[in-house]
């Protein structure tokens, strides 16, 4: 059976990938769930996956080619599949350039400007992107990728080498570059004020005693192996999974008209890069322990700096948690991530003078604030949903149960 590879849609508003790396090669076999291939879009590098058994049969476009979503990018196929069809597809032969010769010497071409030799260059666009906002000339830069590509290391490694003495110059007056043009920051742009625009959203702010919380991890960690801690925010994920079993109208993503509700918890976590923000998913959270959720999440972080996020942990998110503790900020109300209809602000944890059994004591507390979507739900809703995971949090055995 032929399988058609296409380029994904990661996201509403993506229109289109680069390839960046094959994985595979012409006459290779692949087994379904194997990484074929590395893509990049506005918001991450993903890598493919084969959703079919079979042979690399053909590669329709090359490392460094920019496609469409929804383009046929590959074939995997038996071996004795017919997929002459997608000749036109493939790369040309090395016979090819010898068609166009002809027997009057072509007239000599100018030299290219700089400009041009850089827009020639194969750069991948992060590192594009990376050269852009710090005034980086690609034209200095030594490629190391594939046929000389240059990629984000080579960026990176150029402007952490010492600066080469300036030569005088004539005085130029450099306008100013615009902030946040990159690619990353123009997606989150589109994304958050569509979502502002067309969410109607509610919030609603709690606190929630995490002192028993706290207390509970650090047992929790002194009896754990080294390098698989928990962290607060993996407390804060497995008790909104939790909470989103028992109130699953939070966990339901809206498209256009579109409403779906799924079976699964799939948590997103917000991680910053250099290049902005993105929030990939642990999937299926609400049946996963804490000890799978920490590793998980420390996992998902270290792929999503290092550019090898699957797919679904980009497309398949129903609910949202962004948190700022690790700023000492005290309140983080966020904005909704469409289709997504709800999201969970976490503020730092902080000593605070609360009333606990009737008397005034020093407690650990926590602010959180739910953003949700008024289509969707209403504030009596938000109020028993939040309610639960104060609850869950102030209770932590309930997490393990």
């Amino acid at each position: 059976m032929i399988s058609e590879v296409v380029m994904p849609q990661m996201g509403a508003d993506m229109v289109e990938g680069t390839i960046l790396h094959w994985r595979k090669h012409e006459g290779d076999p692949v087994e379904r769930g194997e990484i074929i291939a590395e893509i990049e879009t506005d918001k991450a590098n993903v890598e493919i996956e084969a959703f079919e058994s079979g042979i690399f049969r053909r590669a329709i476009h090359g490392e460094g080619d920019v496609v469409p979503i929804g383009e046929v990018i590959a074939i995997i196929a038996a071996a004795g599949d017919d997929i002459s069809k997608y000749a036109n597809g493939a790369a040309p032969t090395a016979a090819a350039p010898a068609a166009v010769a002809t027997a009057t010497a072509p007239a000599p071409m100018a030299a290219p400007s700089q400009a041009e030799a850089v827009e020639r260059q194969r750069v991948s666009p992060v590192a594009r992107r990376i050269a852009e906002e710090r005034g980086i000339d690609l034209a200095q830069v030594r490629g190391t990728g594939p046929d000389g590509r240059i990629i984000k290391r080579d960026v990176e490694s150029f402007a952490a080498a010492p600066p080469l003495p300036a030569r005088a110059a004539t005085p130029v007056s450099a306008a100013p570059q615009p902030l946040g043009t990159s690619r990353m920051r123009q997606a989150i742009a589109r994304r958050m004020s569509q979502s502002k625009r067309e969410a109607p959203h509610y919030y609603l702010l709690v606190d929630i005693d995490m002192t028993e919380a706290m207390a509970f991890r650090t047992q929790a960690n002194e009896a754990m192996a080294d390098g698989a801690r928990l962290s607060v925010n993996d407390l804060i994920v497995k008790a909104c999974a939790t909470a989103l079993q028992k109130h699953p109208a939070f966990n339901v993503t809206l498209d256009g008209e579109q409403m779906s509700q799924s079976g699964d918890q799939n948590v997103c976590i917000a991680i910053a890069l250099d290049e902005g923000l993105i929030a990939p998913a642990i999937l299926d959270a609400g049946r996963k322990s804490l000890s799978q959720i920490a590793a998980e999440s420390k996992d998902l972080a270290a792929r999503a700096k290092g550019g090898s996020l699957r797919p679904e942990e980009i497309t398949a998110g129903t609910f949202s948690i962004t948190n700022l503790g690790a700023y000492g900020i005290e309140t983080l109300i966020g904005i909704i991530q469409p289709p997504q209809t709800a999201i969970l602000g976490v503020g730092s944890v902080m000593p605070q003078a609360a009333v606990h059994d009737g008397a005034i004591a020093v407690r650990e507390m926590m602010k959180v604030a739910l953003s949700a979507d008024h289509r969707i739900t209403d504030g009596a809703l938000g109020a028993q949903f939040l309610g639960e995971i104060k609850r869950l949090l102030e209770a932590p055995l309930l997490l393990v149960l």
